[in-house]
């Protein structure tokens, strides 16, 4: 049986289940009149911010597409890699626009269906988060069930299996720029998007004017609600999709290096699939009574991805028996390494972020003093946090490097390691509903404000907000977690990739070569200058709302005796043109830097390059988004009664923290582990170039 058949019925499979799940959310009621035409003044925010997004972002590849296809006619790529370049980019693209369209129609829905029951509300935000997560796996797997058959049974048919396995797996290996340049885009943009909105919204609306959260009176509350869409849920959904891409096309091509063949190539395409079906499964497992705490809350959720995890492990078990017959069984242990270290960041992500935990409680006690020391104890709290996930990926990169033979076979050990991202991610079904249900019952707490509902279902909407929160700070934990395993299989195949273009290429990879130790350097300060950069084009975009806030407080009146009506389209629009202008310098950055060490420094240098990236990376990218997550949940905190409540000065504090944590947790943060990815992918698709006119400085 050729186990790859698993890939596209799995595919099929995941895409009719959120179509289901589709079904199921529109099928509910968007409540009243009012309701109604909030939730349409979002959903058209969003709709035009996507609309001029991808219109941009169209632009730009298009230069890059011309670029790659001159390449290939020059005998640089192969003349497929630039039509794979788009389809990686349509089906990142895609992903998200699916999420946000469901999750701009379910927010009303889920706003109501709180006003019955605190499950009911659960159970349409959770089946929102569902289509994204099973949209994202089964485009995933679609786009390259697609590709696989086409390339093994047009491109290279007829050829011996073995040679199959070289050609196809080298090929798909540079799939992942088109999905990775998307990601980064969408991400990027989105979070530039959201976080100039919320900080507008926040620092004059509720520090300056004194008024809710949500208030309509609000300016810039629609594009805040706005804000949540585009930014959590479209641009997460191309940055989970990269991440599931990558680590599957990195761990297939390290399967041939290992000289496992197309028996190798099968098993990470198979482990995909597995997971598919086991969180289906899992998603039936979601479910609370009314009244449930913030710790039932998240024991429903870890129960359905707990059950998931479990039955990938058993899954995984058989498929390994049955491709390799016993004899290599360690694999199986790489991805049980990879499904308890995912779980493990998730939870201790969790730990340092949720508001039923001490750090966060410790964090809100810091507000006493004023905001400086709730900032420094949210750093504090961000540096502090990232020691257990770098332990955790240690001990799952040794573990699986060891028990897949690596001491015998050295290509066999980072098959394990490309494996045990694999199995990070193989349950990405599940968590990524949990993640993506997050914004929407953040939109449906907004709509009930501005919609004036009762007090009861605001406290509904607010207990799955807060929890939203920490499942989008448990899902950024998860997804970089998986980055970092994921960068470290791509830097191996970049170097088998380099090697097999050049058989007698001497590579030096010592700390002690030049080459190396000025890569490393300038690959650990990307994250830092690339983190800047997004900060401060949040700072940009949020002064425009802020000064345009303020201006309609000032000018229109009766808005804030709400007599009159705030302009929410001025708002949206200035968040839409600061995130498109703002988003072309880091994203170019990304893709030009490797070309500029590579050609200097040559192979030896992106190596080193790669690593400090992933190094840096992957521990910023951990501090920020913490950091932000526990700063918001610590306004929450207190919001509920603690240390004074809404309105205190201890609030007050609070909330200029979130505003700093804002940018840090959906801008920056969650971007960084894009970036270490379209690093490696970007110099994988060039590494012919590197290779032939490196000018190699030192030797």
């Amino acid at each position: 049986m050729d186990l790859v058949i698993l890939m596209p019925i799995g595919a099929i499979a995941a895409l009719l289940f959120a179509w289901g799940k589709a079904k199921v959310v529109l099928s509910e009621s968007e409540g009243t009149d009012l309701m109604k035409k909030i939730s349409a003044s979002i959903r058209q925010g969003a709709n035009a911010y996507l609309k001029r997004q991808y219109t941009g972002v169209a632009k730009f590849f298009a230069v890059v597409f011309v670029i790659m296809l001159g390449l290939s006619f020059m005998g640089q790529i192969e003349i497929w890699v630039p039509i794979a370049f788009v389809t990686g980019c349509f089906f990142s693209a895609l992903s998200g626009y699916v999420g946000m369209k469901i999750a701009t129609n379910a927010n009303a829905r889920t706003a109501n269906a709180a006003s019955d029951s605190l499950n009911h509300g659960l159970k349409v935000a959770f089946s929102a988060g569902s289509v994204m997560g099973f949209t994202v796996v089964g485009l995933g797997l679609l786009d390259m069930s697609i590709w696989y058959y086409f390339l093994k049974l047009v491109v290279y048919a007829g050829m011996p299996e073995a040679e199959q396995a070289v050609h196809i797996s080298a090929l798909m290996l540079t799939f992942g720029m088109g999905a990775s340049m998307m990601a980064l885009f969408a991400r990027v943009g989105g979070g530039i998007f959201t976080k100039a909105a919320d900080v507008g919204a926040d620092l004059v609306g509720k520090v300056e004017a004194g008024i809710p959260e949500d208030d309509p009176r609000n300016p810039a509350v629609i594009a805040d609600n706005v804000g949540d869409n585009v930014g959590d849920v479209a641009g997460m959904g191309a940055d989970l999709y990269e991440s599931y891409a990558g680590a599957r096309l990195s761990a297939c091509a390290l399967a041939v290096s290992a000289g496992f063949g197309m028996k190798g190539m099968a098993v990470p395409m198979a482990l995909c699939a597995i997971g598919i079906f086991a969180s289906i499964i899992g998603t039936f497992f979601v479910k609370t009574g009314e009244n449930a705490s913030q710790r039932n809350l998240l024991a429903t959720l870890r129960k359905g991805t707990y059950i998931a995890s479990a039955l990938v492990v058993v899954g995984a078990y058989f498929l390994i028996q049955f491709t390799f017959g016993g004899e290599q069984m360690g694999l199986f242990w790489s991805i049980v390494a990879g499904l308890i270290a995912g779980n493990a960041i998730g939870y201790f992500t969790e730990y340092y972020t949720s508001d039923t935990y001490k750090p966060t409680q410790k964090l809100a006690s810091s507000s006493e003093t004023g905001s400086a020391t709730i900032i420094i104890s949210g750093l504090s709290l961000g540096m502090m946090s990232t020691a257990i996930p770098v332990i955790i990926v240690g001990i799952a990169v040794i573990v699986s490097f060891l028990v897949s033979g690596g001491n015998a076979n050295f290509n066999a050990g980072l098959f394990g390691i490309g494996l045990s991202a694999v199995g990070m991610l193989s349950t990405l079904g599940i968590t990524l509903a949990t993640d993506a249900y997050g914004p929407v019952a953040d939109n449906a707490g907004g709509i009930a404000e501005m919609a004036g509902l009762d007090e009861s279902v605001r406290e509904r909407t607010d207990a799955l907000d807060s929890l939203g929160n920490t499942t989008a700070a448990t899902g950024k934990g998860f997804a970089i977690g998986s980055a970092a395993l994921t960068a470290l299989a791509l830097v191996a195949a970049y170097v088998d990739q380099c090697m097999a273009i050049d058989p007698d290429l001497t590579l030096n990879l010592s700390v002690t070569n030049p080459a190396v130790l000025v890569g490393l350097f300038v690959g650990s300060a990307l994250p830092f200058v690339f983190a800047a950069m997004t900060m401060e084009s949040v700072g940009k975009a949020a002064m425009s709302i802020v000064t345009e806030v303020r201006r309609q407080f000032r000018e229109i009146a009766g808005l804030m005796e709400g007599t009159a009506e705030p302009d929410y389209h001025t708002c949206v629009d200035l968040c839409t043109k600061a995130a498109q202008k703002e988003i072309l310098a880091p994203s170019v950055m990304a893709i030009v830097v490797p070309l500029v060490v590579g050609f200097l420094l040559g192979v030896d240098g992106v190596t080193g390059m790669l690593m400090g990236a992933t190094a840096s990376g992957f521990i910023l990218a951990i501090m920020m988004s913490n950091a932000g997550g526990a700063w918001d949940n610590a306004k929450k905190y207190i919001e509920s009664g603690h240390f004074g409540g809404k309105g205190s000065e201890n609030h007050k504090a609070a909330v200029v923290g979130d505003t700093v944590g804002d940018p840090f947790k959906d801008t920056s943060g969650p971007s960084i582990n894009i970036l270490i990815k379209l690093l490696s992918t970007v110099s994988i698709s060039f590494a012919a170039l590197i290779v032939q006119f490196s000018l190699h400085l030192f030797g």
